[in-house]
């Protein structure tokens, strides 16, 4: 009989004994291990109270948390009913415990939007566990593609658009990870508000985080030279010296990356439907620039650095310029100098 068995399943290891629950996680188990275990709540909805402890075992917490770790108020086998009149209240009421481990990323939420939102008393707004979860708590941003779809259970409609872009359909339909997902733009757990200036303003820094990495865009084929050409430009200079202006809030004049290329529906450049094409540019700029003719894009370089070959007399104006400036300075300090020393002469 022993021939008989594979010398595959002679060799492999054994697989490891599963963690048994601690006697204390036991106990909680009594109850919470029952499937059928609900109690329904005053404004109708039944809550399940069932814990799968192998799916919890298999979790990022199942070898460093016991029940009580979170659950610091059960302190006796049973405990008291707890007096919650809605689900959202008991996920409300506990989802602080996660700052007793996670301070530094608790504390960032403050700063959230989200955190804005659930201050004013939406209850509505999300809190750690409903991007988490509890008790089946996975490794962050482990895969990568679920990240976004985590977002989409609140923003379904921008998640929708964002699906469509030329970002979101490399990840979801192709399984390419090398491009931006929700927080990489968002951040995690400080998300600002999508209307707020001074992330508006920091755009080119967000977009420049894929678009300058040198080794990244070249996998691509593309250009490395968006953000510094863009910083050269006037809509650059203009936005550059807006963000300086500590506390400004005078609107939006300078247009950065998301007012041409788009938010979430960004495409590629030679998409028939992408506003930065050529048929489609005036359109784009006349969002900022009322009356914009159809010559008019035509004073824009694009992304594209001036030379001899393209646009050759903005090259040789700035090139002019490029000699002209310093040899000024230099001759009117010679000037300042040769006068001082006359000055010391005849004295």
């Amino acid at each position: 009989m022993l021939l008989a068995i594979p010398l595959a399943l002679l060799l492999a290891p054994a697989s490891p004994p599963a963690r048994q629950p601690s006697e204390q996680t036991q106990a909680c188990l009594a109850c919470h291990g029952d499937p059928d275990l609900t109690v329904t709540l005053p404004s109708g909805e039944v809550e399940r109270l069932y814990v799968d402890y192998a799916a919890f075992a298999r979790s990022v917490h199942g070898t460093r948390l016991s029940c009580t770790d979170c659950h610091t108020d059960m302190t006796g086998v049973p405990h008291e009913r707890r007096p919650f009149k809605t689900s959202r209240e008991f996920t409300i009421a506990y989802y602080e415990q996660c700052k007793r481990c996670h301070f530094a990323n608790y504390t960032k939420t403050i700063d959230s939007v989200h955190y804005q939102s659930l201050a004013r008393g939406d209850r509505t707004a999300p809190v750690c566990v409903d991007c988490h979860g509890a008790h089946t708590t996975t490794r962050a941003g482990q895969p990568r593609a679920e990240i976004s779809k985590t977002c989409a259970t609140c923003h379904a409609g921008v998640s929708m658009t964002y699906a469509k872009s030329v970002h979101g359909h490399a990840l979801i339909s192709d399984g390419n990870t090398d491009v931006p997902v929700c927080t990489d733009c968002h951040r995690s757990h400080d998300i600002a508000g999508p209307r707020e200036q001074r992330w508006r303003l920091s755009t080119p820094e967000i977009c420049g985080g894929c678009h300058t990495n040198r080794d990244l865009m070249a996998k691509y084929d593309m250009s490395i030279a968006v953000v510094d050409t863009y910083l050269d430009d006037f809509h650059g200079k203009t936005a550059s010296l807006q963000k300086t202006e500590t506390g400004s809030d005078v609107g939006n004049v300078a247009a950065v990356c998301t007012d041409c290329h788009g938010v979430h529906d960004i495409t590629k450049t030679d998409d028939p439907g992408s506003k930065v094409m050529r048929a489609n540019l005036v359109k784009t700029c006349q969002q900022c620039h009322t009356g914009a003719t159809e010559n008019f894009p035509a004073a824009w370089l694009s992304h594209y650095e001036p030379s001899w070959q393209r646009a050759p007399l903005v090259y040789g104006i700035k090139l002019f310029y490029s000699i002209m400036i310093p040899f000024m300075m230099f001759g009117l300090v010679l000037q300042i100098l040769l006068h001082l020393w006359r000055v010391v002469v005849n004295r």
